[in-house]
């Protein structure tokens, strides 16, 4: 019996021993083709889209081990105008539905370039020199960064990273710029280290704020995992589920949101005594942290002006992130409001991003957001990218969940509500994500819980309370799940 041919992967770059089977798949519409060379067995999603959610992928079957050079070597994406910038063993473009790969033949990645999905992100004394490379404007922006922008970069790698950091860089570049060919770009590089660490002035530039996290050290088992979140968030069906918009439900809502967080992290208070608080205006008792950490809470979600907004790059979600912290935790100084961690955190056997890694892991992972057209997935994805750099001391969960909930918001759409007999099953999610790479119960279990939510009348306390009552929303998760209870839709 002959040998079924082996499936193709989701994108596959051809051969002349594949040629004939992929002309049949192609007449029988098992396969299309995306570029010369190149073929997907995805025949639903939109070939932009598929491009952008594989983009490393791809560029790695066409140009093997290629490092990002260019501009590309720090904002680690696409340029505005769709081109994306290699060194590789050959020079030739290709162009791919809205994405142009442009590879200049140069050196392959050396031991301090970092793997990326098949590809190589640079060191940084690296990327600074093939940036201070004669560069020619052939499209609306060119290969590389502007001087102005590198004195910016520097600047920031100086005031973030420190003097010990820029020297390193420096040292780098002088080891690796002979075998490279950029002698001439180290002499540059190096004589704005020299006016950097002379002056320290500010005179070298102004677009130090503009370097965020890119270029920074990463974790790369989270990059890879956000990578498979994100092609099994495009793979679902968009959702819209808008908010109702009942009267009235623009405290009760945000109130039970702020407490089941809370919960959810372990608060011991009884709902009623945290609506006396939230609700009623009550004065917390001497030393009644919990209901100080709802109250926080609920002075965020509850601020319609503040759950409209959404981070629109990486910069943005720094400070969102930090500035709803430090409102979420103000009552808890040991937690450090608004200030990232210091000091390493897990959870269990589950250990979190290094402190030296979350400012770049946060970015990196937030260059993915921007590709996802649905406000629930961006919502899931966001709420994952906070909850595994878990980039602070304490409040990460609640920090999580109001960043998914604020995607929702400012689209207008039903926000989530985790209450506490769904803790066991939300969190099993996020650990069979984080353990094994599998998104599905997570995504599966969020969709619920949103058309639970939109299912429930918030319009009044007692009301809402009536009826999460009786849907066993109060019920805690081990116990259910010893019972075989379950949440049920009103």
């Amino acid at each position: 019996m002959p040998t079924a041919a082996p499936a193709f992967p989701e994108v596959f770059v051809t051969s002349a021993a594949l040629r004939p089977r992929i002309s049949r798949d192609l007449k029988a519409k098992r396969v299309r083709w995306l570029a010369t060379g190149l073929y997907t067995t995805n025949l639903s999603e939109p070939p932009e889209q598929l491009v952008r959610r594989l983009l490393w992928p791809i560029a790695a079957l066409l140009f093997p081990r290629a490092v990002l050079g260019g501009r590309t070597a720090f904002e680690v994406g696409p340029a505005r105008d769709g081109a994306v910038f290699l060194v590789s063993d050959a020079s030739r473009d290709v162009e791919l539905p809205g994405v142009l790969l442009r590879a200049r033949k140069g050196p392959g990645p050396l031991e301090d370039d970092r793997p990326m999905f098949g590809v190589y992100v640079p060191s940084r004394a690296r990327a600074y020199l093939d940036n201070l490379q004669p560069t020619r404007r052939r499209r609306s922006v060119s290969r590389g960064l502007s001087r102005h922008d590198l004195e910016g970069r520097l600047e920031a790698d100086l005031r973030d990273r420190g003097e010990a950091f820029v020297r390193g860089v420096r040292d780098r570049a002088r080891a690796i710029a002979r075998g490279l060919g950029q002698r001439e770009q180290l002499a540059e590089l190096e004589a704005m280290v020299r006016a950097l660490l002379r002056g320290r002035d500010g005179k070298l530039g102004t677009a130090a704020g503009g370097a965020g996290g890119k270029g920074r050290p990463y974790d790369a088992q989270r990059l890879e995992l956000f990578g498979r979140l994100h092609a099994e968030l495009l793979r679902q069906s968009p959702v819209s589920r808008p908010d109702p918009g009942r009267d009235g439900e623009k405290r009760v809502l945000p109130f039970f949101e702020a407490y089941f967080s809370n919960v959810l992290e372990g608060a011991a208070i009884e709902v009623d005594a945290a609506a006396a608080v939230v609700l009623q205006g009550r004065k917390p008792a001497k030393g009644a942290g919990d209901a100080r950490d709802v109250l926080g809470t609920f002075q965020v979600v509850a601020d319609r002006a503040e759950m409209s907004r959404t981070p629109k790059t990486a910069e943005e979600l720094l400070l969102l992130l930090r500035s709803r912290h430090a409102r979420v935790v103000e009552a808890r100084p040991d937690a450090m409001p608004g200030v990232f961690k210091t000091v390493a955190n897990r959870a269990g056997s589950t250990s979190f991003v290094a402190p030296d890694e979350v400012v770049g892991t946060l970015s990196l992972g937030f260059e993915l957001v921007r590709s996802l057209p649905d406000a629930f997935q961006r919502a899931v994805f966001t709420m994952v990218l906070v909850a595994e750099v878990h980039p602070f001391a304490d409040g990460n969960g609640r920090v999580a969940r109001i960043m998914m909930n604020a995607e929702l918001a400012a689209a207008g759409e039903r926000r989530i509500v985790v209450p506490t007999v769904s803790r066991g099953s939300y969190l099993a999610g996020l650990k069979a994500l984080s353990s094994n790479g599998t998104a599905g119960a997570l995504i599966r279990s969020l969709d619920f819980l949103q058309r639970y939510a939109v299912g429930t009348d918030f319009s009044t306390y007692a009301g809402a309370k009536r009826q999460l009552e009786e849907t066993r929303a109060f019920m805690d998760s081990r116990d259910a799940e010893a019972e075989g209870v379950r949440l049920v839709l009103p």
